[in-house]
C-alpha cells in the first residue's frame, strides 16, 4: 500500500499510452518494440548503477545470455514465448549469481574490467560453439503464438505489446524492490559503503543479491530481443551494446527507474531519426547532444517534466 501511494497521477496515463502506442502508431511498431526492450535493459543497469553504485561495462553478457537461452529454448524445446522468457530469465539469473562472486572483491576499476571480461568470454564462446550458430548467429528460430492466440506479425504490433507488457510488469517489481528495506540498504551502501558496514549492513551479500536480480532483468530484455526478432547473434555480447546502454542511462539519469525508460526513448528516437538523415554521422550528433546535456545540465533541460512530478522514484 505504501508503494502504491508513491505513484503519481500521470504514471497510469503514461503506461496506458505506452500500451496503446503500437495501435496508435502502427507504422512505428517495430521501433516501439525496440525501445521497450532497450528500456528494460536500461532499468536492469540502473538497479546496480543507480541504486548500488556498481559500474558495469559488461552488462551485455546477461542480455546476450538471455537472448541465446530464449532462442535455443524455442528451437530445441518448445516455441512458447512466455515459457521461453522464463527460461531466459532463469539462465541469466544463474549467470548473475555466479558473476556476483567477482564484483564483491576489489575496487570499481577492477569490477569494470571483470564485467567486460565476462562479456568477452561469452562472446567468444558464442562465436565458437556450433549450437549457437557461431559467427552466423542462431537462425531458424520460430516462435509460437503469444498466449496461444496472437501470432507475431511482420508489422511488429504483437511484439511491441508483448515487450511493453513485460517491461511494465518488471518495472513494477523493480519499483517495489527499490522502495523495500533492501532498496534502502542499497542506497546506504551506495552513498557510503564504510558507514553502511559500520552499522551492520551485510554489504557483500546485498551487492550479490541486486547484481543477480539485475542480471535476470537484463536476461529478460535479451530474451524479448531474440523472441521478437527470431534471431540471436554474437553482437548481443559486444562492448558497444554495454557502452550504448551506459550512455542512455546517463541521458535519462541514474537512481530513477524512469531515467532508463526516458533515456531509451530519447536515444532510440534520435538514433532512428538522425541516421535516416545522415547515416554516416549520426554518432557525432548523439555525442554532441551528450556534451550539451553535460554542459547545460539535465535538470534545466527537463524542468517542465518536473512540474508534473517527474522526480526520482
Amino acid at each position: 500500500m505504501h508503494d502504491l501511494q508513491r505513484w503519481k497521477l500521470w504514471e497510469p496515463v503514461l503506461w496506458l499510452l505506452a500500451l496503446a502506442s503500437p495501435w496508435l502508431l502502427s507504422t512505428h511498431a517495430l521501433i516501439i518494440n525496440e525501445i521497450a526492450i532497450v528500456a528494460l535493459f536500461a532499468v536492469s543497469l540502473d538497479l546496480i548503477l543507480g541504486y548500488a553504485g556498481i559500474v558495469s561495462l559488461g552488462h551485455a553478457a546477461f542480455f546476450g545470455m538471455g537472448a541465446y537461452a530464449a532462442a535455443l529454448f524455442a528451437k530445441l524445446v518448445m516455441p512458447d514465448p512466455l515459457v521461453g522468457l522464463l527460461f531466459a530469465i532463469a539462465v541469466s539469473t544463474l549467470l548473475g549469481a555466479v558473476c556476483s562472486l567477482t564484483i564483491m572483491r576489489g575496487t570499481d576499476l577492477t569490477r569494470l574490467m571483470v564485467t567486460m571480461g565476462v562479456a568477452m568470454i561469452l562472446m567468444e564462446l558464442a562465436n565458437k560453439l556450433d549450437i549457437t550458430g557461431g559467427a552466423d548467429g542462431l537462425q531458424g528460430v520460430i516462435m509460437g503464438p503469444l498466449l496461444g492466440r496472437f501470432e507475431f506479425d511482420l508489422q511488429g504490433q504483437t511484439a511491441a505489446w508483448y515487450s511493453i507488457s513485460v517491461l511494465l510488469v518488471l518495472f513494477v517489481l523493480a519499483r517495489r524492490l527499490v522502495h523495500s528495506p533492501l532498496g534502502g540498504t542499497l542506497k546506504a551502501l551506495r552513498d557510503n559503503r564504510l558507514r553502511a558496514m559500520a552499522i551492520g549492513i551485510p554489504v557483500t551479500s546485498r551487492l550479490a543479491v541486486i547484481y543477480t536480480i539485475a542480471a535476470g532483468v537484463a536476461g529478460a530484455a535479451g530474451g524479448l530481443m531474440a523472441q521478437t526478432s527470431s534471431f540471436a547473434s554474437v553482437d548481443l555480447f559486444a562492448f558497444d551494446r554495454s557502452a550504448d546502454l551506459m550512455l542512455l542511462v546517463v541521458i535519462g539519469g541514474t537512481g530513477w527507474l524512469y531515467g532508463g525508460v526516458a533515456g531509451a526513448i530519447v536515444f532510440k528516437v534520435m538514433q532512428d531519426w538522425i541516421s535516416s538523415i545522415t547515416p554516416q554521422y549520426w554518432t557525432f550528433w548523439i555525442g554532441l547532444f551528450l556534451v550539451v546535456l553535460m554542459l547545460v545540465g539535465r535538470d534545466r533541460l527537463i524542468r517542465p517534466w518536473n512540474w508534473f512530478g517527474g522526480k526520482k522514484s
